[in-house]
This record gives structure tokens, C-alpha cells and sequence, in this order.
């Protein structure tokens, strides 16, 4: 279950249509792990670990049901944290990606008129700082490896078949 992704995916193809395959991941679900919490919409299936089981890092299971033109179902499965702890993530990202820009920017440009270039240096401490922010969401993803790994194996349960993730 270890992945240098930020979020480890999967995809798989089913040939029932996508109703049959929304009742059979819903229904399998609630016979083999009646445990997690199960919530769907049309084209969209959420797995999650119970509340009193989750932690900071507690991941969930967001499946994606598209109809293909052969009558059959793909399955786009994303393992990724709370909602909350992804936008913690993502604006962290944002953040980080949009200083370095104007820090990179303001630093060649001092470069280029012959003055001391210290906007370089501050790109390069924006850089460390989006490397360790990438190591901590891996170190998040490890303490979340056992509940992936039994969100997984109630999936491969409801589905019937195996699915590898990449």
C-alpha cells in the first residue's frame, strides 16, 4: 500500500451497467464491512472509517462511477485524507507555489541589474519548504497505511474482484 502519490488511486472496469455496479459497491459494502460509513450519489460512492476510529490522518475512499459505451462501468477510486486536512494541503501548495513565483521572479530580476539577488535565496527556502510539506503529507499517508489498506480490502470484498493500486 505504499505510494509516492500524494493521494494513491486506482481505476478498474466492471461490465454491469452503472446502476447495478453502484447497488453491488453499496450493497457489498454494508454486508462485508457494515462497520464504515457509505455515502452515494449518482456517479459518486464515499467509504469511510467510523468515527471513533479516525485520527488527524484517517483517509477515505472516494469512487467515481462512469458509464462506458460498451455497457460497463469504470471505476476511479482516490485515497486521500478529511476534506479539511486536503485543503490544509492544497492551499498550503497554493500558497507555497504562488510566493515562489514572485519570489523567483523578484530574484532574477535583482540578479539581472547586478544587485544582490536575496528574492533567490527566499525561492530556495520556498522550495525546502514545499519538499518538506510533500514529506509530511508521506508521512501522514504511512500513519493512514492501515486504515487504506482495510478500506481497500472492504472494496475488494463489495466488488467481488481485485484492484491495484497505482
Amino acid at each position: 500500500m505504499s505510494s509516492f502519490r500524494i493521494r494513491p488511486r486506482f481505476t478498474q472496469t466492471l461490465s454491469h451497467n452503472l446502476e447495478e455496479t453502484r447497488a453491488r459497491i453499496v450493497d457489498g459494502i454494508c454486508t462485508h464491512a457494515p462497520r464504515y460509513e457509505v455515502k452515494y450519489f449518482p456517479g459518486y460512492i464515499t467509504l469511510r472509517i467510523p468515527e471513533q476510529d479516525r485520527h488527524f490522518w484517517t483517509p477515505r475512499l472516494t469512487l467515481s462511477l462512469y458509464e462506458i459505451p460498451d455497457g460497463g462501468t469504470r471505476i476511479e477510486g482516490i485515497y486521500g485524507p478529511n476534506a479539511n486536512v486536503w485543503s490544509i494541503f492544497l492551499y498550503a501548495y497554493l500558497f507555497i507555489g504562488s510566493a515562489s513565483v514572485f519570489a523567483g521572479i523578484f530574484g532574477f530580476c535583482q540578479w539581472m541589474i547586478g544587485i544582490q539577488a536575496w528574492g533567490l535565496w527566499l525561492l530556495g527556502g520556498l522550495i525546502s519548504l514545499a519538499a518538506m510539506l510533500y514529506f509530511i503529507a508521506q508521512l501522514g499517508q504511512k500513519l493512514g497505511a492501515w486504515q487504506t489498506f482495510q478500506l481497500h480490502q472492504a472494496y475488494e470484498a463489495a466488488i467481488g474482484h481485485p484492484a491495484e493500486i497505482l
